[in-house]
């Protein structure tokens, strides 16, 4: 594919690509909410899709924007959230992977992303997922000049069930490179013994598969989690001030236990 193109001009009425909160926020997490909304611009005419389908996993992660928003605040926290749904193109897989820009997601066919040119696929990436990144990336070498320590927690949710499979987890705490971070959130959410938490599911971290983890954490060597927390326990404001309680607990726990 096309590389994406620097300073891309946004289209008229287009969102910024990131919504950045208290970005002078003092805790050491780092906050990165990928699948943060569903818009879709309505040049594009919802791919194709009848508009039920927006409200869906696949074009975002139910929840989990009104998690990491509430997490910024009890933690005060900077945190950074997706404005696109990521059925345009997903920021937490690689650019030119399968997941890139789905032509299937789940058991849906995506008729807008079918036969795409690299024009297309350029403009995309450099209008929604370059500047993201790049204001991430931004944040996160302002913080390594200042000597500030900085540890990242990636915000997502996932379906009850996936292709017919129910998944019985509450949640889980994905990691590659940062296994004492994420030893410490899954014994913090744990400590909670009603709570079925596990570490690296629904499924793993994989360069090919995930983008922020191994490219903002790992790669900088920066300890670096993704949680998952169930959709459904996600339906209602009780739910999110539940969950964002809960991981404001979590979270901070390697740090509590280093300074003890």
């Amino acid at each position: 594919m096309a590389e994406p193109l620097a300073n891309a001009i946004l289209p008229e009425g287009w969102l910024p690509a990131v919504e950045a909160i208290n970005e002078t926020g003092r805790s050491d997490i780092v906050l990165i909410c990928e699948h943060a909304s569903n818009h879709i611009p309505a040049e594009y005419a919802r791919l194709g899709l009848d508009s039920s389908h927006l409200q869906r996993h696949i074009a975002w992660d139910i929840g989990a924007a009104e998690v990491t928003r509430a997490l910024s605040k009890l933690l005060d926290a900077p945190a950074f959230l997706s404005s696109y749904s990521r059925l345009l193109i997903d920021l937490n897989r690689p650019l030119g992977s399968s997941g890139s820009i789905p032509v299937l997601s789940e058991d849906t066919g995506i008729p807008g992303n079918v036969g795409l040119d690299p024009e297309e696929r350029s403009r995309r990436a450099e209008i929604m997922f370059a500047p993201f990144h790049d204001r991430v990336a931004a944040h996160l070498d302002d913080r390594a000049k200042q000597g500030r320590p900085t540890r990242i927690a990636t915000i997502h949710s996932f379906t009850p069930v996936f292709l017919g499979i129910a998944r019985p987890w509450h949640a889980g705490v994905l990691y590659d490179r940062a296994v004492d971070f994420g030893q410490a959130v899954l014994a913090g959410l744990r400590a909670d013994s009603a709570l079925n938490v596990a570490a690296n599911e629904p499924y793993a971290i994989s360069r090919d598969g995930d983008y922020a983890i191994p490219v903002h954490g790992d790669d900088r060597a920066i300890q670096a989690v993704l949680i998952e927390i169930r959709q459904d326990l996600l339906a209602g404001r009780s739910g999110i001030e539940e969950w964002a309680k809960r991981l404001a607990t979590a979270l901070p726990a390697q740090q509590k236990q280093n300074h003890s």
